[in-house]
C-alpha cells in the first residue's frame, strides 16, 4: 500500500471539503482526511498512483485552467509526482 499525503497548510492547501465541492475524480481507494485535515490518497502500488495521475491530467485538459478545480487537480498531480516512492519507481 502506498499513501500520499497533501498538507492542508502547505503553500497551496487542499481540503477534503474542496475535493468534494468540486467533485474531483477520486483515486481507486478514495480520499481520506487525517486529524490535522491533511488529505491522504491510498494506492495499491506506485503504478496505480501514476495511472491515477495521468487520468487526472487528462481530466484537467477538459476544464478551465484558471479555475479552482484546475488548481486542485494540478496540486494532486504534483503531490504524486514529487512522492519519493514514485520517484524511485520511475528511476528503476
Amino acid at each position: 500500500m502506498l499513501v500520499i499525503e497533501i498538507s492542508s497548510d502547505g503553500r497551496s492547501p487542499i481540503t477534503l471539503a474542496e475535493l468534494n465541492k468540486y467533485d474531483i475524480p477520486t483515486p481507486p481507494d478514495g480520499f481520506d482526511s487525517e486529524i490535522n485535515n491533511d488529505v491522504i490518497m491510498k494506492f495499491e502500488d506506485e503504478q496505480e498512483a501514476i495511472d491515477y495521475s495521468y487520468e487526472l491530467d487528462s481530466y484537467a485538459n477538459t476544464i478551465d485552467n484558471k479555475s479552482e478545480e484546475y488548481r486542485i487537480i494540478t496540486e494532486i498531480v504534483k503531490a504524486i509526482s514529487e512522492d519519493e516512492f514514485i520517484q524511485n519507481y520511475i528511476q528503476d
